[in-house]
């Protein structure tokens, strides 16, 4: 005679329906217990119904995935695997967080030591080329963040509009010439970037100055300043949040004031954007939902029967306007068109 599920409740020491619940809705059961009982059904053979039980609630043994990031110290990962540890707990995925300090030594090393020991990869804003992290993990499963592949999955931001929104309101308000501060020349996304806001710039008629590289920090930011106060230009968009906050910081005690002398722009939109005085605008980019959308991609490779093909999401981005971004010297609404006067 086939096991029954109630030889399965039986074993595991828990209630019929508690068992039932294991196959047909495993989130509302504690963690322990799930394992108890699957363990249970795969000691005696228990096979649940087709009825019971569907690809995508299909209980499985939990999972430890290396979560890999850039620079923990900035709090645009911090919501990101926040997001991510909290999905992953109703996925039955432990989330091992790991820094590289932007190393791409670094990440080889990491991705090296644990491809033998995890079930599954993030790697966010990787240092290494997509191709040689994708071989380093092997079988292991993968998704890349803020890095695109056809070999693997992947979940980017939508980086072109997110600048458009910033450079055509900067544009309305007057300013025709903006510099953009690179962040690492080892970052996809400051590439991506870069080419996005040459690009949109010609579109707009706007003279756009491309700063030299920078690290990613408050520190890169301050440094970036005096080329940015050199170039001419009324406005920057900086690589991120950091980077903006260090740039008013530096071109304060430059003697520049922002906004009325410099606007800027952040990317990312982290919670430091809102305290800064003034408050910092900055191109809101949905990490938390990253965080959730990656391990939802990584639960969908952990449990498929055969493997899909890579696919990539992306996120949209929206500007939010502060404090940090105001009209060039002059400006009036008659003149935010130069065909206009």
């Amino acid at each position: 005679m086939n096991p029954t599920l109630t030889d399965v409740a039986q074993r595991a020491g828990v209630s019929l329906s508690t068992a039932s619940r294991a196959f047909s809705d495993p989130d509302r059961i504690g963690r322990d217990t799930l394992r108890r009982i699957i363990t249970a059904a795969e000691e005696i053979g228990y096979v649940a119904s087709a009825g019971r039980r569907s690809r995508s609630s299909l209980p499985t043994r939990s999972a430890t995935v290396a979560m890999i990031v850039p620079d923990i110290g900035n709090p645009v990962w911090a919501g990101f695997v926040k997001a991510a540890q909290a999905h992953g707990w109703n996925r039955r995925q432990t989330v091992v967080l790991t820094d590289t300090d932007g190393s791409p030594d670094r990440e080889r090393e990491i991705i090296g030591e644990l491809h033998e020991r995890v079930d599954g990869f993030v790697v966010c804003s990787p240092r290494l080329p997509a191709h040689d992290i994708v071989e380093l993990c092997g079988d292991t499963p993968l998704v890349l963040v803020n890095r695109t592949s056809n070999e693997t999955n992947s979940v980017v931001p939508d980086a072109v509009d997110g600048l458009r929104q910033a450079l055509e309101y900067l544009r309305v308000l007057g300013h025709e010439h903006v510099a953009y501060a690179q962040g690492s020349p080892l970052s996809w996304s400051n590439q991506t970037r870069v080419e996005a806001i040459q690009q949109l710039a010609d579109q707009a008629d706007i003279e756009l100055e491309v700063l030299g590289w920078q690290a990613e920090t408050v520190a890169g930011g301050q440094a970036a300043a005096a080329s940015v106060v050199a170039s001419g230009a009324t406005a920057v968009i900086a690589h991120n949040d950091l980077m903006a906050l260090g740039i008013m910081s530096g071109a304060a005690a430059l003697g520049v004031e922002v906004p009325g002398e410099l606007s800027v722009v952040g990317i990312d939109d982290t919670p430091l954007a809102e305290v800064g005085r003034p408050t910092l605008t900055s191109i809101q980019v949905p990490m938390s939902r990253a965080g959730v959308m990656s391990i939802d991609m990584l639960h969908q490779q952990l449990t498929a029967e055969t493997p899909a093909e890579p696919r990539t999401i992306t996120l949209p981005t929206q500007l939010v306007v502060r404090q940090s971004t105001g009209p060039v010297a002059g400006w009036t609404p008659a003149r935010r068109d130069r065909s206009d006067g």
